[in-house]
């Protein structure tokens, strides 16, 4: 009888863990492009748990105009990469630089920003790939 506990515990945490699992694909991501928005001006960035996200909009007359919504990773991993909470505020001007969304939809997932004094948080797709 003790053992049914067990073995419905371990069913739970398999089914679950699968879940977990499917929601961390990157499979609607282009990860062999890179985008690079110029003049980009943060218009959300939401520091939680499992995903960042960081919405931009680049202003009209610059190329490619509109406004981009794009994933990152975990807070725990960011922070490890060198990213703050604070890293990023409405209102700043940045460049940024993220793989695309397959179905060509404006947004994508996050590789690196460049902030207006020049530091660099973040890998862009051609370091990341030399670092492998």
């Amino acid at each position: 009888m003790r053992i049914f506990p067990a073995l419905a515990g371990l069913a739970a945490a398999l089914t679950l863990s699968g879940a977990a699992m499917a929601h961390h694909s990157f499979a609607m991501f282009d990860r062999t492009k890179e985008v690079e928005l110029k003049n980009a001006v943060v218009a959300r960035w939401e520091w939680t748990n499992p995903h960042i996200w960081l919405d931009v909009v680049v202003p009209a007359g610059k190329s490619p105009a509109g406004k981009y919504s794009i994933e990152g990773g975990s807070t725990g991993l960011l922070r490890r990469q060198g990213w703050e909470k604070s890293s990023l505020k409405p209102g700043d001007k940045i460049t940024v630089y993220f793989a695309p969304l397959k179905s060509g939809e404006p947004g994508g997932s996050l590789l690196a920003v460049m902030l207006p004094g020049g530091k660099m948080l973040g890998a862009r797709l051609d370091q990341q790939r030399s670092a492998d």
